[in-house]
C-alpha cells in the first residue's frame, strides 16, 4: 500500500504527519537569526604590529619584511599585502577560498611566534586576528553634551560603555574621539641640560617610581597576610615631587626641571555630530547572533541609561544596521505573502472553485514553514538570500499539489469516479511524473550550494533552501493533497452540463489560444526551432549588456565620504579642511545628519596612535519615500564639490553592507 493510499484512508494520521514539521518549523522560525546576508567565512587574517616612535622606513625594514617573509611560508595564500606607517604595520593575508580560515589563522600565528625574538626590542607583541564579517560594528552611537569633552568621555565610558558591554549578544563596545585623563610632564630642556640629564633619565624615573609591586607574604602567628607596596601617584603635585636624580647629595625633582599637569592625553582623533563635539561608541555583536534582536536589546538598555544621565547629555544612534535589515525583511515578507495570494488567486480565477483553491494553497505553508526547521539545522539565518529562495519556491511548491489535484479532478470529471476512488487512482497514475518533475528541480538547485568562489559562498543557502522546499512539496502532494481531495473535493456542473471549471470564458479563451499556437507551431516546425535557437543565443549579448555585482546597490538613505589629507597635516589642520568641506556638503539635498570621524576609528587593534590625516564623514539623508531623487544623485553632487580639493584623496561610497577584509568599501581600487 502506497503512502498516498494510507493518507487517504487515515485523514487524522495525515493531519498529524503534516502538522509535526509545520509546528517544528514555526518554533524554529522564532529562534532563527535575522541578518542582511548569509554568514560567509572569508579566509582572511590580519597581523598588526606596533613599534611606538619608529619611522615608517624603520618599521618596514625591521618589522614588516621579517613578518612577511615568515608568513609567506604558509601554504594556500592567495594574496599577501601590507601597509606600513609611522609606529605600526598591518599585514593582510588572504587565503584561497578552499582553505579554512581557522587553520590559516593558526598557521600564521605559528609563523609569527617563530620570529618574535628577531623583532626589535620595545615592540608590542604582534596581534593576529581572523577576519569575521560580524566584526563590523552594527550600531554607532554619538554621545554629546554642553560640557567639557573630558567629562563627556568619563560619562560615556563608565555609564554607557560599561553597561552596554553587558547586553546579551554584544561582543565589544569601542570608544573613540574621547579625551582621557593623563598627567603630562612638561620638561624645560635648558634646565635639563644644566643638570646634565636626558629625557630618558626622566622617563626611567617615572617608570621605576610610579608603580605598585607585590611585597610577598607575612606570617603573623596563625595568620597570613599579603603585603602590597603602594607606589602609584594620584595627582600632579605628587609627580612634581618625584626625584629624577641626585647631584652631589641634592635630589633633583620634576619641579626643578619642569612641571606636571593634570590634563588629557594628546588627542589623535576627534568625532562630532552635526558640528558638535561628540564621543563615539561602536557596538559589535557576537559572531552568529541576531542583529535585529541585539539592536532591540541595546536600544532598550539605552532607554534605561538615558534616564540616569544628566539632562544635557544626549545619546544619538547614528548608524543602525538593523534599520535597513528590518525594512528589507519587511519588504521581502510582504512579497512572500503577495506571491502566495497571487498564486491562490490565479488558481481560483481559472478553476473557479473555492475547495480547489484551498486544497492547492495549503501546499504553500505546509512546504515553506518546515523549511525554517531545515534552516535552523543547517545554521542558516533569515536574510535576503534565503528569503528570496522562499519567494521563488512558492511558485514551485504549489505545482506538485496542482498537478496531483488536477489529475484527481480529471478522473472525477471524465470517468465519473467518486472522490475517494479518483484520489487513489489519480495520485497513483501521476505519481511518477510528479516525482520526476520535483527531483529534476532538486537536481537544478542543489548544485548551487556547491558552487565555487565567493558567489558560491553567498548562494549555498539559497540552493539548499529551495531544494528542501521542493522536497517538502513532493511530500505534501503525496499525503495531504490526496487526502483533502478524497474527503472535500466536489464536482460542480454548469447549466450546460459541463464541469464548472470548463464553463467560463477564461477557460475557453485560454484553450483557444493554446490550440491556435500549438497548431501553428506544428505546421511551421523549422521556423519554431530557428526562433527558439535564436532566442537562446540572444541571451549572451543581452546578458553582456546587464551589469554584474555581488551585492546590489540599494538606496539606504546614507553614504560616506572617506578622505586622506596630505602627509604631515596635523590634527588641527585636517580638522580645519574637513570643517570647510562639511559646511558645503551639509547643503546637499535631503541631508538631515552628518557624523565626522578624524584619526581614530572603531578602536580596532592596529591603528597605532591614530593617523590624523585619515577619516570619514557619514551623511544620513531623508528616507526614500520622502524625496524624489536617489541617494546616488546626492553622491554624484558630493563628488562634484570634492573636485575643488585636489590635495585630498577622497572617495564617496555606499555604506558597506558587508564588512571589509582589510580594505575599505570603495567600488574600484588600484594598488
Amino acid at each position: 500500500m502506497s503512502i498516498s493510499e494510507i493518507c487517504i484512508r487515515r485523514p487524522v494520521f495525515t493531519w498529524v504527519l503534516v502538522a509535526i514539521p509545520v509546528v517544528l518549523g514555526l518554533v524554529a522560525y522564532m529562534s532563527l537569526g535575522v541578518d542582511l546576508f548569509p554568514k560567509v567565512d572569508f579566509p582572511v587574517v590580519t597581523v598588526v604590529a606596533n613599534l611606538p616612535g619608529a619611522s615608517a622606513e624603520e618599521v618596514e625594514t625591521s618589522v614588516t619584511k621579517p613578518l612577511e617573509e615568515a608568513i609567506n611560508q604558509v601554504s594556500g595564500i592567495d594574496e599577501l599585502r601590507s601597509t606600513t606607517r609611522e609606529g605600526f604595520a598591518t599585514i593582510v593575508v588572504q587565503f584561497k577560498l578552499e582553505k579554512s580560515g581557522d587553520v590559516g589563522a593558526q598557521e600564521v600565528r605559528d609563523k609569527v611566534a617563530s620570529i618574535i625574538k628577531q623583532l626589535p626590542q620595545g615592540m608590542d607583541p604582534p596581534i593576529v586576528n581572523r577576519f569575521d564579517l560580524d566584526a563590523a560594528p552594527i550600531i554607532t552611537l554619538a554621545v554629546s553634551g554642553r560640557r567639557d569633552v573630558r567629562e563627556v568621555t568619563e560619562l560615556a565610558k563608565h555609564q554607557i560603555q560599561e553597561q552596554l558591554q553587558t547586553v546579551s549578544g554584544v561582543g565589544a563596545v569601542f570608544l573613540s574621539g574621547g579625551r582621557t585623563r593623563a598627567i603630562n610632564v612638561v620638561v624645560n630642556t635648558d634646565l635639563l641640560a644644566s643638570f646634565e640629564l636626558s629625557i630618558e633619565d626622566v622617563r626611567q624615573a617615572l617608570i621605576t617610581q610610579n608603580l605598585e609591586v607585590p611585597g610577598g607574604i607575612i606570617q603573623q602567628g596563625s595568620r597570613e597576610m599579603v603585603l602590597r607596596t603602594l607606589g602609584r601617584m594620584q595627582s600632579a603635585a605628587q609627580f612634581n615631587e618625584l626625584i629624577v636624580a641626585n647631584r652631589k647629595g641634592h635630589p633633583i625633582r620634576v619641579r626643578d626641571i619642569g612641571r606636571a599637569e593634570d590634563a588629557t592625553e594628546e588627542p589623535r582623533g576627534m568625532s562630532r555630530l552635526d558640528g558638535q563635539a561628540a564621543v563615539s561608541l561602536f557596538i559589535q555583536k557576537q559572531s552568529g547572533t541576531n542583529t535585529v534582536a541585539i539592536s532591540d536589546a541595546v536600544q532598550a538598555r539605552l532607554a534605561i541609561i538615558s534616564a540616569a544621565l544628566p539632562p544635557d547629555i544626549k545619546i544619538e544612534i547614528i548608524q543602525d544596521q538593523s534599520r535597513f535589515i528590518r525594512e528589507s525583511m519587511a519588504e521581502v515578507k510582504f512579497h512572500l505573502l503577495l506571491a502566495a495570494m497571487l498564486v491562490s488567486g490565479t488558481i481560483l480565477l481559472f478553476i473557479r472553485d473555492w475547495r480547489t483553491t484551498v486544497i492547492a494553497t495549503l501546499a504553500i505553508p505546509t512546504s515553506i514553514i518546515p523549511t525554517f526547521l531545515f534552516m535552523q539545522y543547517m545554521g542558516f539565518t533569515i536574510n535576503n538570500i534565503t528569503m528570496i529562495g522562499l519567494i521563488l519556491a512558492i511558485g514551485i511548491v504549489i505545482d506538485d499539489a496542482v498537478v496531483v489535484h488536477e489529475n484527481i479532478f480529471r478522473h472525477m470529471e471524465e470517468f465519473g469516479k467518486d472522490a475517494m476512488t479518483a484520489a487513489r487512482d489519480g495520485t497513483k497514475e501521476i505519481a511518477l511524473a510528479v516525482m520526476a518533475t520535483s527531483l529534476s528541480l532538486v537536481v537544478i538547485f542543489v548544485p548551487v550550494a556547491f558552487m565555487g568562489g565567493l558567489v558560491g559562498r553567498f548562494f549555498s543557502s539559497f540552493g539548499l533552501v529551495v531544494a528542501f522546499a521542493v522536497v517538502m512539496s513532493l511530500f505534501v502532494s503525496f499525503t495531504l493533497t490526496p487526502m483533502l481531495c478524497a474527503h472535500f473535493l466536489k464536482l460542480d456542473h454548469s447549466e450546460a452540463g459541463q464541469a464548472k471549471s470548463k464553463a467560463g470564458w477564461i477557460y475557453r479563451a485560454t484553450e483557444g489560444f493554446s490550440g491556435v499556437a500549438l497548431r501553428w507551431a506544428l505546421r511551421h516546425r523549422i521556423v519554431t526551432i530557428v526562433v527558439c535557437v535564436l532566442v537562446f543565443f540572444a541571451t549572451v549579448p543581452i546578458a553582456s549588456q546587464v551589469g554584474a555585482n555581488l551585492v546590489p546597490r540599494d538606496d539606504q538613505s546614507e553614504f560616506q565620504v572617506s578622505f586622506i589629507t596630505p602627509e604631515g597635516y596635523t590634527l588641527e589642520r585636517t580638522n580645519e579642511v574637513i570643517t570647510e568641506i562639511e559646511g558645503r556638503l551639509i547643503g546637499l539635498p535631503g541631508v538631515i545628519h552628518h557624523f565626522t570621524i578624524i584619526g581614530e576609528n572603531t578602536g580596532n587593534a592596529g591603528k597605532g596612535q591614530g593617523d590624523v590625516t585619515r577619516g570619514s564623514l557619514y551623511f544620513r539623508i531623508k528616507e526614500l519615500d520622502e524625496r524624489q531623487y536617489t541617494q546616488f544623485d546626492v553622491m554624484k553632487r558630493a563628488r562634484t564639490i570634492l573636485r575643488d580639493y585636489p590635495d585630498l584623496r577622497t572617495a564617496v561610497s555606499d555604506v558597506s553592507a558587508i564588512g571589509g577584509n582589510g580594505q575599505d568599501s570603495r567600488t574600484f581600487q588600484v594598488s
